[in-house]
Formats: structure tokens, C-alpha cells, sequence
């Protein structure tokens, strides 16, 4: 361990926003682990499920305490901070650090990060990455070795803002067929089969976050997200086991294609699930022979061919970044939605507050609307003026060529016209709360209204936005 001093005090300026105020000082006799971390972050969420496996390991005598740290704007607003969260089913006080204080006072240099104090109130370690899991490990049972006494149980804190109990969820996946609507009830950990007016006819998984393959009654998720419908199958980004799933809908059987249940880096070539890791799969779009998958974690789009269940890399350095240019080149920053349309691949990137083009045949990927990973706001206009913030979701119109654009931090639904136009906000009748899924069918668009958690249905031609009584 490295030499100690005491920890700084958290600073009374801090937004707390599910808990009263927390102090160094009442953490005293466990070990205290700081976490500086952003909504928006796939890497942030990949260290934060592996911080909640650790508390559940170590239930007596460790503490945890969340700095959020704003990017955007939006995030300065502790109710979306909040939000977020509650998304994620954090247990533990946190609070918003709008003025990155408490950043500044740990000398964090960036996030996601984990400040270690012992049970006698002293910073014993920083450490960064999403990929610290181990060493974390390591380092809190040697601080709790090296106490040499009884550890203090943690009082459990008193939760405040905690969200209303409602058929839904977080929804943050949706889509939609001939007949059936399916939508990712992400919070809840299943998947929904519902009419296109939102009955609900069939439910996968058990609502409890697991991963297990099997029936629709013993079939488990964790905060699945984006949803592909291929004829009888529906493929799922089950994000929080950092997996690719199917589910055969003629049996409702769930199966797992890819992925551990514990992030890791993909490689590519064929396997067992179990060999192919992924690192939070965040979308899925594809056809008979092919998936792509947005993978948010890696700041890469990746391709799982059915066939021969093989991995390949389809598009993206790994770097996080926003470069335009050969498809395996190219960088960007938290991809998190598709849309397809012939040897077209549209991305939404999420955390450069873009919308990207790859054509697949050329291998080039290009920039249609975003300047830069900073360069972020609320604006129409030509393509090189425009402003997204943070971007969650897109869909293509199937009736004229138009790219459905869920501008999440905005509350707003945007439109690009393809093929050189520009990008327009479409008026609604209400605002929205941080949607993050679209689904589109001829004259109706479906939104995952996920903040607000709902999903909404839009009448391309009247103009109606009507609630859809999912479980109610």
C-alpha cells in the first residue's frame, strides 16, 4: 500500500442526491471506497457493476461513496444525475459534484476512478480504469487484513429520491414487427412481447439480473438494452452482462451467442459464448446472415456472423476519439445506437454527440453531424451547424429518407434528412425525458421515453403522441 495521508474532506458544497449528506469522518473503522464517475460513461457503468460485485463480497466493512462528475450540461441538473443512478441500482450515497471539487481535492485525472481509505480515515490508493476490478479486490482485503480488529458494519444509508414503483422500468430497447412491439424493460431485467397498442402477451426472463439461458420463465437478463428482430428470432444487447442473446420466439427459448456475463476485451473468430467476450454491447441491427453490434465499451461497431458464430471487427480503433476514414481507423466515442439500410450502417455516437455513416462494402466511415467529442448543444440547421447532446437512439423512416434521431439530453426528437439535408427538431406535444430507443414502422414511431419510464407511441400523420399501458 502507498503511504498515507488523511483524506480530504468531501466538500460542503456537494449535491447529495439519494442519501443526506456523507462525511470521511462517519466511514471510520471500514474501508472507503470514493467513486468518481459520469452518467454517460459505458466505461464508468462497466467499473460501477464491478464496484456493486465487490460490496456484495465484502458486505461488512466497506463503504461506498459516488462523485458524479458532470461532461455535459444536462448533467449539471442533479435530477438527471439522480436518474442515472437510480438506473443503475446503486445502492450507495451519491452525490453531483457540479463544480468537480472533490475531483480536484483527490487529484483524480480522470474518470472512472476509485479512491481507497482505510478504516482509520487515510488515502491509501487511487486507482483509474474500468479494468481495476482485480486489483480493487486485492487492495480491500488488504486494508481490511491490515486493520487487525472487528470492522464496523455499515448502517445502511436512508435512500431518498428512490424511483416510483411502475410496470416499467428504464425501457431503453424497442422493436417492432408486423404485428408484435418488443421492448427492453431494462430496469426490471426482461424483455416484453406486446401488441403494437402495448398488451403485453409474453415476458422473457425472470426480472431478476442474471445471466441464463433456457425458457422464458427461467431465462435471465441484466439491463438489457437494444433489440434486433431477423424473422423468429429476436437478438438482444444484453448490455449488463456484456453478452450478445437471441430469443427463439416461436419457443421463446433465450440462448446466449457471446459473451461472459463479465466485461472483457472481444477478439475475433469463433467459439463457444464463453470464449467470445464482449464489453458493453449497447445495440444490435442486422439480418439472416449477420449482426452488428454497438459496442460501447471498446468505442468499436463489431459483427457476429451466424453462420459460423464468429466475431469480427467491423469498424473503430478502440480509441476513444471522433476520426472519419478507413472503417478499422476510425475512432469513436461510445457508440451506442444502429440503424441499417442496405450496405449502409448509420451510428449514433453517443458521447461525441454525432450520427455516423459506415458503408460497409467501401469500409469507410464518415461524419454526418458532430464536430468533436466537446462540441455538443441544442441546434437545427445545416449538417456542419447542427448540435446534438448525447444521442441514444436512431431509426430510419421506412416511408421517405429520414433518420430518426432520440436526442437524449436535449428531450427532443431530431430528424436528418438523408442524403445531404439537414437536421430539424420535430415538434411534440410534450417534452421528453432522456429517450433512449426508437422503432419505426410505416406512419407510427415508437420512443422509450426512458427517463420518464413509458414508451410512447407518434402518429407520423396526425401528430398524436399517446402513452402505451404496458402492464397496466
Amino acid at each position: 500500500m502507498n503511504a498515507a495521508h488523511a483524506a480530504p474532506e468531501l466538500p460542503a458544497q456537494l449535491q447529495w442526491l439519494n442519501a443526506d449528506p456523507q462525511r470521511i469522518e462517519a466511514h471510520r473503522g471500514r474501508v472507503l471506497g470514493l467513486v468518481f464517475w459520469n452518467a454517460a460513461s459505458p466505461y464508468c457503468h462497466t467499473l460501477l457493476g464491478e464496484l456493486l460485485r465487490l460490496q456484495a463480497k465484502f458486505p461488512v466493512g466497506l463503504s461506498l461513496v459516488g462523485i458524479h462528475l458532470p461532461r455535459f450540461d444536462a448533467e449539471l441538473d442533479g435530477r438527471l444525475a439522480l436518474k442515472a443512478a437510480n438506473r443503475l441500482g446503486l445502492p450507495f450515497p451519491v452525490a453531483n459534484d457540479r463544480g468537480w471539487s472533490t475531483w480536484q481535492h483527490y487529484g483524480v485525472q480522470s474518470w472512472p476512478s476509485v479512491a481507497l481509505v482505510d478504516t482509520r480515515g487515510r488515502l491509501r490508493e487511487l486507482f483509474t480504469g474500468d479494468d481495476q476490478a482485480g486489483r480493487l479486490e486485492s487492495a480491500i482485503q488488504g486494508l481490511m487484513d491490515e486493520a487487525g480488529v472487528a470492522l464496523v458494519q455499515a448502517e445502511p444509508p436512508r435512500r431518498l429520491g428512490a424511483e416510483s414503483r411502475l410496470p416499467l422500468a428504464f425501457p431503453s430497447g424497442l422493436a417492432v414487427g408486423e404485428n408484435h412491439l418488443y421492448v427492453a424493460d431494462t430496469g426490471h431485467h426482461r424483455i416484453l412481447e406486446c401488441t403494437h397498442s402495448g398488451r403485453v402477451l409474453r415476458e422473457f426472463g425472470t426480472g431478476h439480473g442474471d445471466l441464463v439461458d433456457g425458457a422464458p420463465e427461467d431465462a435471465a437478463f441484466r439491463h438489457p438494452r437494444g433489440l434486433c428482430l431477423v424473422r423468429e428470432a429476436l437478438y438482444v444487447a444484453d448490455t449488463g452482462n456484456h453478452a450478445l442473446r437471441r430469443i427463439r420466439l416461436l419457443d421463446g427459448v433465450v440462448e446466449t451467442l457471446a459473451g461472459t456475463g463479465r466485461p472483457g476485451t472481444p477478439r475475433e473468430g469463433s467459439g463457444t459464448a464463453s470464449e467470445l467476450p464482449l464489453n458493453q454491447p449497447w445495440d444490435v441491427v442486422g439480418n439472416l446472415d449477420r449482426i452488428y453490434i454497438a459496442m460501447a465499451g471498446t468505442n468499436q461497431v463489431w459483427e457476429y456472423e451466424l453462420g459460423q458464430g464468429r466475431l469480427k471487427l467491423t469498424a473503430g480503433s478502440g480509441e476513444l476519439g471522433i476520426a472519419d476514414g478507413p472503417a478499422r481507423g476510425a475512432m469513436f466515442a461510445h457508440p451506442a445506437a444502429l440503424a441499417q439500410v442496405q450496405q449502409t450502417l448509420y451510428i449514433a455516437d453517443a458521447a461525441s454527440s454525432a450520427i455516423r455513416s459506415l458503408q460497409i462494402s467501401q469500409g469507410q466511415v464518415q461524419t454526418l453531424v458532430g464536430q468533436g467529442l466537446y462540441e455538443f448543444g441544442d441546434q437545427d440547421g445545416q449538417r456542419r451547424e447542427a448540435r446534438l447532446q448525447y444521442p441514444q437512439a436512431i431509426a430510419l423512416d421506412p416511408a421517405s429518407p429520414v433518420l430518426w434521431i432520440a436526442d437524449s439530453y436535449n428531450g427532443s426528437l431530431r430528424r436528418l434528412r438523408l442524403g445531404g439535408g439537414d437536421v430539424s427538431t420535430h415538434a411534440l406535444p410534450q417534452s421528453l425525458e432522456q429517450p433512449a430507443a426508437l422503432a419505426a414502422a410505416p406512419g407510427s414511431l415508437w420512443i422509450a421515453n426512458s427517463g420518464a419510464h413509458e414508451v410512447l407511441r407518434f402518429d407520423l400523420g396526425t401528430g398524436k403522441l399517446s402513452r402505451l399501458p404496458i402492464g397496466e
